[in-house]
């Protein structure tokens, strides 16, 4: 069986601002009923394959956590990176993992935030793939281009591995992205890939050519995987030795070196989603080549897409516009001058400000929290506690707190104290005061919580017993 290998990685900040660095686009749902992720998990229905391990930042792992539990593939199966390194040591530190009972699986690398619309046509790769990597070659998947984009790196195929049958071909060279004259030479030529970044190999064989061409990536995350502790649902790796490990892709550390390299070809109606254009590109569009998600009104509006979170988006007389609203944050560019939307997350992080990283709605490992008034001496937010989750036993140096319930019942405790609150009733919890918050109950709490003081930053929140393993 395939041992699935999903990248949950990066921060999407070509989507902004849906996508966010602690809410990325891989955990959006931009396209179908699911989250990104959960749909790469789910496109595994169908293939032989055991549980998927998802490799993620140490700063999402709850928000994987929750999704892989809402569509049941939630399993001890979350690797934390606690930094980033790019993908050939994730990709270690998966093998690594995977062999630790002396097995030896095919793993199947994927990244989360990839659309494959033919589902069939992806298994039949899959397959292909398969009885290669058995054999002990290392296959990356070239995606058929269906034009001379210059966004992607490219796949040089060679030869035919077996000249007598319908066989990958043998890696000649990856190259970098091209410019527009040199990619249309590359879909001309015929023998050209986008290169997808999707893999499968055996995990010992990915580790003997790490082992080849990086022993100091390898050996970097052997030591910290050895050290790495067991949550329930979470392998969480040793931050300090793998800050230690080089940053480097798994197609400069082993692809481009390896002798072993095959490419199979994968016509599947794919996209990185790299863009709001790419978006728009693979969405369904109404009579006028709009793709509207929200409330929105247009007149005279033409091959647009826009995407609004709460507020009516009314669009009059334009063209190739995409507008996205969110809580805290209007974005309007030109369709083909979406790769400098990055521009705005750097001007952001260069500002400090609090867009490029969250949302207004802010995910917890118990639930959610909408800042919905921020200012520097109160703040108003509308929380949501899931059945049966709870905050950790915590108190505050600088700041009081007022909770009104909206629906459901919560169970207060306050230093020694502890008592229920249903609909309309409220508590005040004093500067100092150890306290926590339950849902006892089997429907989510609603709450408005008012705070006040002179200090309300998260780096207040002192956390006495925090069932989640935070500090």
């Amino acid at each position: 069986m395939l041992l699935p290998v999903i990248m949950a990685g990066g921060t999407g900040s070509r989507l902004w601002p849906m996508s966010r660095e602690l809410y990325p686009k891989q955990f959006l749902r931009l396209y179908g009923q699911r989250s990104m992720l959960q749909e790469t998990v789910v496109r595994l229905d169908g293939v032989n394959a055991r549980e998927p391990v998802v490799i993620c930042n140490e700063e999402h792992r709850f928000l994987v956590a929750e999704q892989l539990r809402q569509i049941d593939k939630l399993s001890h199966n979350i690797i934390l990176e606690p930094v980033g390194r790019n993908t050939a040591p994730a990709i270690a530190l998966a093998a690594l993992s995977a062999i630790e009972n002396g097995d030896d699986p095919i793993l199947l690398v994927l990244a989360a935030d990839h659309i494959i619309n033919n589902k069939a046509a992806f298994h039949e790769a899959v397959q292909a793939a398969f009885e290669y990597a058995k054999k002990g070659s290392l296959v990356t998947f070239g995606i058929v281009p269906t034009g001379p984009e210059t966004g992607y790196g490219y796949i040089h195929r060679g030869e035919q591995v077996n000249p007598e049958s319908d066989s990958p071909f043998k890696v000649n060279r990856f190259v970098e992205k091209p410019n527009r004259e040199t990619a249309e030479e590359y879909i001309s030529s015929g023998e050209y890939y986008w290169n997808s970044g999707m893999f499968m190999f055996r995990a010992k064989k990915y580790l003997s050519e790490l082992e080849k061409f990086r022993p100091d990536i390898l050996d970097a995350c052997k030591s910290a995987i050895l050290n790495a502790k067991d949550g329930d649902d979470f392998i969480n790796v040793d931050k300090e030795l793998f800050v230690a490990c080089p940053d480097e892709s798994i197609d400069y550390a082993v692809m481009e070196k390896t002798s072993d390299a095959v490419v199979v070809s994968l016509d599947a109606d794919w996209s990185d989603v790299g863009s709001w254009s790419a978006l728009w590109e693979v969405s369904n569009k109404n009579e006028c080549g709009n793709v509207l998600t929200g409330d929105t009104f247009t007149h005279n509006t033409n091959n647009c897409y826009i995407n609004t979170d709460e507020k009516l988006v009314a669009a009059i007389g334009v063209d190739n516009l995409v507008i996205i609203n969110t809580k805290d944050a209007v974005l309007v560019v030109n369709k083909d001058q979406v790769q400098d939307v990055k521009k705005v997350v750097e001007h952001l992080k260069a500002q400090n400000r609090s867009e490029y990283k969250r949302h207004r709605e802010i995910y917890r490992p118990w639930g959610r929290c909408d800042v919905v008034v921020q200012s520097e001496r109160f703040n108003v937010n509308r929380i949501t506690v899931k059945p049966g989750a709870a905050f950790s036993m915590q108190m505050h140096h600088h700041r009081t707190e007022h909770w009104v319930m909206l629906s459901g019942t919560g169970k207060v405790t306050i230093q020694d104290k502890s008592f229920l609150l249903t609909e309309n009733q409220s508590t005040f919890i004093p500067i100092g005061s150890q306290h926590r918050l339950e849902n006892p109950g089997k429907i989510p709490l609603e709450l408005l919580e008012i705070q006040s003081g002179s200090y309300l930053g998260d780096d207040d929140i002192i956390r006495i017993i925090d069932q989640y393993g935070r500090c």
